[in-house]
């Protein structure tokens, strides 16, 4: 048995790897008709496959507490506060209900 030389060799496994590179495009073109196949079946979106970010579900867990609080500019005697942004609280309206100035609980600033 005569011996393969080196250089014999190398072009033998150039030539494996080219056929191997042309089964694996065939090989893959059919893995891919058929994913694209299950996706339309499916009706599958990136999410659904992890490509894509997840959008944000609604989650029935209580968000924490925000660090945006702003500091009160109204107060009341029993300890209530309002920080003057978005609706007034019910203990201010009643209050203003029943006659008293806004003025009345406003935080003096120091």
């Amino acid at each position: 048995m005569v011996e393969k030389t080196y250089t014999e060799l190398m072009a033998q496994i150039e030539a494996l790897k080219r056929e191997a590179e042309k089964a694996r495009a065939v090989e893959l073109q059919a893995v891919i008709e058929r994913i694209k196949e299950a996706i339309r079946f499916y009706d599958l979106t990136a999410e659904d496959l992890g490509l894509a970010p997840a959008r944000k579900r609604a989650s029935s867990r209580a968000k924490p507490p925000s660090n945006n609080t702003r500091a009160p500019k109204f107060s009341d005697a029993a300890g209530n506060v309002w920080s003057g942004r978005g609706p007034r609280p019910r203990w201010l309206k009643d209050a203003l209900k029943k006659g008293a100035k806004l003025e009345q609980f406003a935080i003096s600033s120091l």
